[in-house]
C-alpha cells in the first residue's frame, strides 16, 4: 500500500510518516503548497491523507481547494482527512468535499492504520495487490516483479515507474507525473533521469522475456 501524506506542518509530517512506515505502509510526504501546484500529477497512490491542523491557517483553505481540484480531475484516489478540528461542521464539510473518512486527533496509531486499511481495501482494484499486463506480474505488496513467473531484479525507482505505469494502463503518464511519484517531498532531478530509468527497466524486462503484443506499458 502506498500513501501520500499532504501536510502544512513539517514536524507533523515526519511523525505521521514514521508512524505509517512502522505499520508497514509506504508513505511519501508533500507540502500542501507543492501538492496544490502539481495536483494533476498526484497519481499512483492508494490513498491521499490531508493533514488539517487549524481552521485559521492558509493551509486549511488550500486543502479545501486541493480536494475540489482533485475531484475536478476525476481522480478516484480515496482521500482521508486527518485533523485537530472535531466540530461537526468541520467533519461534515470535509466529507461533503469528497473525503471518504475524517480522523480527529488525538488518535491511536493502530486505529489510524486500521482506518486507512478499511478505506483502501474496497477500492484498491487489484485482487491480491497483483497487476498483470501481458506476461508481466507486478506485486504491489511485496514490491516484486515477475516475467513469465520468473523474478526480475529491479531497483526501487524502477519498480516505482513500473508500478505507476501498470496501475494506469491505457492512460498517458507524463515524465512530470513520474518525477512527482518517485520524489514526492524531495528535490526532483532533471526529467532526463526518467529516460535512463525507463531504458534500464525495458532492458531488464526484455532480457527476462517481456512480450509486448498490444499491451505495452513501458514507453519507447
Amino acid at each position: 500500500m502506498r500513501v501520500l501524506f499532504v501536510e502544512d506542518d513539517i514536524a507533523s509530517a515526519k511523525s505521521i510518516e514514521s508512524m505509517l512506515k512502522a505499520g508497514g505502509i509506504l508513505c511519501n510526504s508533500m507540502n500542501i503548497g507543492a501538492a496544490s501546484l502539481k495536483v494533476e500529477t498526484l497519481y499512483g497512490y492508494d490513498l491521499i491523507i490531508l493533514d488539517l491542523l487549524s481552521a485559521d491557517t492558509e493551509g486549511h483553505q488550500l486543502i479545501c481547494r486541493l480536494i475540489q481540484r482533485l475531484r475536478g480531475t476525476r481522480q478516484q484516489t480515496p482521500i482521508l482527512i486527518l485533523s485537530d478540528l472535531d466540530e461537526p461542521d468541520s467533519i461534515i464539510r470535509g466529507l461533503d468535499l469528497g473525503a471518504v473518512d475524517y480522523v480527529t486527533r488525538p488518535f491511536d496509531q493502530s486505529e489510524l492504520i486500521a482506518r486507512i486499511q478499511a478505506v483502501v481495501r474496497p477500492g484498491h482494484g487489484h485482487s491480491g495487490s497483483l497487476i498483470r499486463t501481458g506476461n508481466i506480474a507486478v506485486n504491489l505488496d511485496s514490491r516484486t516483479v515477475q516475467v513469465n513467473g520468473v523474478p526480475v531484479h529491479i531497483t526501487g525507482r524502477e519498480f516505482g515507474i513500473l508500478e505507476l505505469l501498470s496501475a494506469h494502463k491505457g492512460t498517458t503518464v507524463t515524465k512530470d507525473t513520474i518525477l512527482t511519484y518517485l520524489y514526492a517531498g524531495m528535490v526532483e532531478p532533471d526529467q532526463k533521469i526518467i529516460d535512463v530509468f525507463v531504458c534500464t527497466l525495458r532492458r531488464k524486462l526484455s532480457e527476462a522475456g517481456l512480450v509486448e503484443n498490444g499491451g505495452a506499458i513501458i514507453p519507447h
